[in-house]
């Protein structure tokens, strides 16, 4: 009489183990990809800070030499962000103040509560305002965050 011997077990993933596997990806993956999109708006929002206090000291140079505010252009300053993330507008109605607005351009306008950041000096007062629109009108918490402060 002849044995037979024991065939050895088949080994690799079964259909069931590899679904398992995907779904758990699935889940981890939905819970990361958001939290990298908001630190992703968050340091491009870096971009529109350092591009608006180079405006701040751009001016406070030329105002030193003279009696109002200049332009971007005068002073030297694109208007749009070293990155390419914010596009600026200045405006000063009168000699003692001026108003920087950085609208979100490209993948940034997604940054729908801080799409657009206002910093406006007045004399020795600067505001810093931001908000989804022109208005800049994000509530105080909103507006810190959105300054990373």
């Amino acid at each position: 009489m002849q044995t037979r011997t024991p065939r050895r077990a088949a080994r690799g993933f079964t259909l069931i183990e590899i679904l398992i596997a995907l779904s758990m990806a699935g889940v981890l993956s939905s819970v990361a990809v958001p939290t990298f999109k908001g630190q992703l708006q968050k340091a491009r929002r870096a971009d529109a800070l350092v591009t608006m206090m180079q405006v701040q000291l751009a001016q406070s140079r030329w105002r030193a030499n003279g009696s109002g505010y200049a332009t971007l252009a005068q002073i030297g300053v694109s208007s749009v962000s070293s990155a390419g993330h914010y596009r600026l507008a200045l405006s000063s109605d009168a000699d003692d103040h001026y108003e920087v607005l950085a609208a979100a351009t490209g993948a940034q306008a997604g940054d729908t509560l801080c799409r657009n950041m206002l910093l406006r000096v007045s004399g020795a007062n600067v505001v810093q305002a931001s908000g989804p629109d022109s208005s800049v009108a994000n509530p105080a918490a909103t507006n810190r965050k959105c300054w990373n402060q």
